[in-house]
């Protein structure tokens, strides 16, 4: 089976696998796991943060962010197909108290245009606007992902408004791959990041928050009320530590990957791409006379799986485990389905 619904199914190496059992481990609810400890500081400069907590899910990291930086009643602003709005089960207005504000962007990524007159606060019956939210790469954008002209561009505004930035980085690996930013760069556009270890990278699980120790000590707290507070958790953040070491070089492949697939969909006549929202490893792509749900049939009935994001549309995710022998035959099967 080629498994390409999502970068999530990869599974640990033998050589991951060795790295946690070689972990040294404490409490981490005492704050005594070395291997955690060292690797919220390693992140934390990495991206010019002061602190980071490392956590089970990018849902908790962004629910986290979300939570620091706004009191109940207030409101937070993102794109229409934004991660925290589409698939975090309502979790900002249940665990923040706060509104959710979408906007009409460009792919998933917001610009000054579409954040212009959209802080609200200055009357009692209005929401008090406290936080811009991005996401880079994007998901249900196609992967696309910021310049570093246009994050400038949104910071600014933001300072200017006297608004909070959070950014959703899942995939900020991928995106840093594909566009050669600094990862500190980040850490001076937005006030709270959440990273993924367990997409392209391959960790078994794992994300973290970024921000200053002051808000990472208040997210802590809040970690803990909801759940996320673990034990010898170093097992964990050793195996993200490796990906991090080990195969954040491979997201190129990855991208090159997509690509090819890309291309071939884009030459058929029954299959639609467009190649140019294409930068990461993120392959979305329609069907012109089928439904999504038939071509997805076909795809299994020849070994491959990958996930409807639409009536007619389909999205296919490469990741490590994915190699050139198996993009041949996606490739093969999909110019089949194309004719």
């Amino acid at each position: 089976m080629i498994d390409l619904r999502s970068d999530t199914i990869t599974r640990p190496t033998s050589k991951m696998l060795d790295a946690m059992m070689q972990a040294h481990v404490g409490d981490d609810v005492f704050g005594e796991d070395e291997t955690v400890n060292a690797f919220q500081e390693k992140v934390a400069r990495m991206f010019g943060m002061e602190a980071g907590l490392f956590v089970p899910s990018g849902t908790m990291s962004n629910q986290l962010g979300v939570k620091v930086l706004t009191e109940p009643g207030d409101e937070i602003l993102i794109d229409e197909k934004g991660h925290i709005f589409n698939y975090e089960t309502g979790a900002a207005s249940s665990l923040s108290g706060v509104q959710v504000r979408t906007l009409n962007g460009k792919d998933g990524k917001l610009d000054t245009d579409a954040l212009q007159h959209t802080k609200r606060g200055h009357f009692d019956w209005e929401p008090r606007t406290k936080v811009i939210c991005l996401e880079n790469s994007t998901n249900k954008g196609g992967g696309v992902c910021y310049s570093e002209d246009e994050l400038k561009s949104i910071k600014a505004f933001a300072d200017q408004e006297e608004l909070f930035v959070h950014l959703d980085g899942a995939r900020i690996w991928n995106a840093i791959t594909a566009t050669d930013i600094e990862a500190e760069f980040f850490g001076e556009i937005a006030d709270t990041i959440s990273v993924c270890f367990s997409k392209g990278l391959g960790a078994p699980v794992g994300s973290m928050l970024l921000s200053s120790k002051e808000r990472i000590a208040k997210a802590r707290r809040f970690r803990k009320m909801w759940g996320g507070g673990m034990r010898q958790v170093g097992l964990l953040a050793a195996a993200a530590d490796y990906a991090l070491e080990n195969n954040w070089e491979k997201l190129a492949e990855d991208h090159r990957r997509a690509r090819e697939v890309a291309q071939v969909i884009f030459d058929s006549k029954e299959l639609a791409v467009d190649m140019n929202k294409l930068q990461t490893n993120i392959l979305i792509f329609d069907a012109v006379n089928e439904s999504a749900e038939q071509v997805l049939e076909q795809l299994a009935e020849n070994g491959i799986r990958m996930i409807q994001f639409g009536p007619n549309t389909i999205r296919a995710t490469f990741h490590f485990e994915i190699s050139d022998e198996d993009v041949e035959v996606v490739k093969e099967v999909l110019a089949e389905i194309g004719k």
